[in-house]
C-alpha cells in the first residue's frame, strides 16, 4: 500500500463526479483516507432533468453545481479537472491529461454514454442527451429548425423541419416526447403566430412492445395513453434502420422525413482503457462482485451506471438509475473503511424506492412498491422527489420558480439560441 507522505493514509481515487462518486466522497469525510476525485467537468449534473434544459424550460445552471463547492471544508478531499486516458491496474496508477495519478484504491464511477449499437451513421446524424452541452445543442437545433421552417420555400423541407422524432420509449424518451408535444400545444402558436399546431408533428419510436417497459404494466399503458392524448404518434415494436439527415427509415417499411431525430434508445457504460475485456459484460458494464469490487482485483471498484453487480440474485446487475448509484456510493464508503481496517466488507443490497416518469402537466406515472399512481398526484410526487434531489437550495429555488411560472402560464422558460449548432459538423458557433 502506498501511503501518502503527508497524511500517511491510503489514497482513494474516484473517477467521475456523478451521483455515485459524489456520495462516496461525501461519506469518506473525516475518515482515515486521502480522497482524490477526477472529472473532465468541474460541475455535477442532475441528469434526470436534462430534457427540461433541452426544451428551454429551465436554464442549464439550474441542474449543475460546482463540485468543489460541494466539498468545501472536507480536508481529506482534492478535486482535479482531468480526462482519464487509461487505468493501469498492474501499477496502481491512472494516466490523465494532467499526468499520472497513483492510487491505493480506485473507484470507477464514470457513468454511461449513449448507445448507438454500432451504427456510426446514427451517431453522427442524431442528437443525444447525456450531458448539458448535448441538451443545449438540442435546444438550439429545435429553435433553429423552427426558424428555418418559417422561411422555407419548399413544403417538403418545411414539414421535415417541423417533424420531431424521439427514438426510445424509456423514461427519457417519454419525457422528451411529452415536452415536445406540450411545446407544440401551448407555446408554438404564441412564439410563432405564423404556424399552426398541426404544422408540428411529434413521433415516438420504440423497439419494445410498450413504452416505459421498465415500469409496471399500469404505468406503461397510462403513459402511452397520455402521449396519444397529447397527439404524439407512438410506434412500438419497430427499430430504426438508417437516417441520412432527412429520411428516417424504420424496419417496418416506414420512412419519416425529418430534420430532428433525438436519440434516447439506449445507454452503455463508459469503460476506460486498461480494463480487461473479460470483466466487461452486457451493456458495456464492468462486472463486480457483491462488494462492488471488479472481478479479479482486490483494490479496483466500480459503482453506478458503469457497474454490473452480478450475483445469483442479480444476474444482470442493478438498474442504471441515480438511486442505485447513490446507494452504491454510500455503501462502498463503509466497505472501504472496513477493508482498510482488515474487516470483512458487507454485500451491497439495492433498495428499490420506486420509479417515476412525467409526460406533461398533471400527467405522470409512479410505481411505489405495490402502489401505482397516475395523473396529478404522480405529477406532484415526481416534482417533489426531483426538487429534493437537487444538490443545493439555490438550484431548488430556481427550478421551483421556473416550474410555477410554467404551470400557470403554459408559456415560460428560456427559448434562447445562445450558440448555433451545425448538425453537419456537430459543432457550435
Amino acid at each position: 500500500m502506498q501511503l501518502n507522505e503527508i497524511t500517511h493514509h491510503p489514497r482513494v481515487v474516484i473517477i467521475g463526479g456523478g451521483f455515485g462518486g459524489i456520495e462516496l466522497a461525501k461519506k469518506l469525510k473525516d475518515k482515515p483516507v486521502e480522497v482524490i476525485m477526477v472529472d473532465k467537468n468541474n460541475y455535477h449534473t442532475f441528469q434526470p432533468m436534462l430534457y427540461q434544459v433541452a426544451m428551454g424550460d429551465i436554464e442549464a445552471d439550474s441542474i449543475a453545481f460546482p463540485i468543489r463547492k460541494i466539498f468545501t471544508g472536507q480536508k481529506n478531499y482534492t478535486f482535479r479537472i482531468a480526462k482519464v486516458d487509461r487505468v493501469n491496474p498492474e501499477k496502481n496508477t491512472i494516466d490523465t491529461d494532467i499526468g499520472e495519478i497513483k492510487y491505493d484504491y480506485l473507484v470507477m464511477a464514470t457513468g454511461s454514454d449513449t448507445n448507438y449499437f454500432g451504427n456510426d451513421e446514427l451517431k453522427h446524424r442524431t442528437m443525444a442527451m447525456k450531458s448539458i452541452p448535448e441538451a443545449l445543442n438540442i435546444r438550439s437545433l429545435i429553435l433553429q429548425n423552427i426558424e428555418k421552417a418559417l422561411v422555407a420555400k419548399d413544403d417538403v423541407e418545411r414539414d421535415a423541419l417541423l417533424t420531431f422524432v424521439v427514438v426510445g420509449g424509456g423514461p427519457t424518451g417519454v419525457e422528451l416526447s411529452g415536452a415536445l408535444a406540450e411545446m407544440r400545444n401551448y407555446v408554438l402558436t404564441y412564439d410563432y403566430p405564423e404556424l399552426k399546431k398541426e404544422d408540428m408533428k411529434v413521433y415516438l419510436v420504440e423497439g419494445k412492445s410498450e413504452v416505459l417497459a421498465v415500469m409496471s404494466p399500469q404505468a406503461s399503458k397510462k403513459a402511452k395513453d397520455y402521449l396519444i392524448g397529447l397527439n404524439v404518434i407512438v410506434t412500438n415494436s419497430v427499430h430504426v434502420k438508417s437516417y441520412d439527415g432527412c429520411d428516417l427509415v424504420i424496419d417496418d417499411g416506414t420512412t419519416i422525413q425529418t430534420r430532428n431525430v433525438l436519440w434516447a434508445a439506449g445507454v452503455k457504460g463508459k469503460v476506460l482503457k486498461g480494463i480487461p475485456e473479460g470483466v466487461i459484460v452486457r451493456g458495456n458494464r464492468i462486472q463486480t462482485d457483491e462488494f462492488n469490487r471488479v472481478a479479479g482485483y482486490i483494490n479496483l471498484f466500480a459503482i453506478g451506471d458503469v457497474a454490473a453487480v452480478v450475483t445469483p440474485e442479480t444476474p444482470d446487475g442493478h438498474p442504471g438509475v441515480a438511486p442505485a448509484a447513490i446507494q452504491q456510493g454510500k455503501h462502498l464508503a463503509k466497505n472501504l473503511i472496513k477493508i482498510i481496517n482488515g474487516e470483512q466488507p458487507e454485500p451491497f443490497k439495492y433498495f428499490d424506492k420506486g420509479s417515476l416518469a412525467t409526460i406533461g402537466k398533471n400527467l405522470a406515472v409512479a410505481d411505489l412498491g405495490k402502489i401505482h399512481l397516475q395523473g396529478f398526484f404522480a405529477y406532484i410526487i415526481w416534482g417533489v422527489v426531483h426538487l429534493l434531489s437537487l444538490i443545493s437550495s439555490r438550484n431548488r429555488l430556481i427550478v421551483f420558480i421556473n416550474w410555477i411560472g410554467s404551470y400557470f402560464s403554459n408559456n415560460s422558460g428560456s427559448r434562447l439560441i445562445i450558440r448555433k449548432y451545425d448538425p453537419e459538423t456537430m459543432k457550435t458557433e
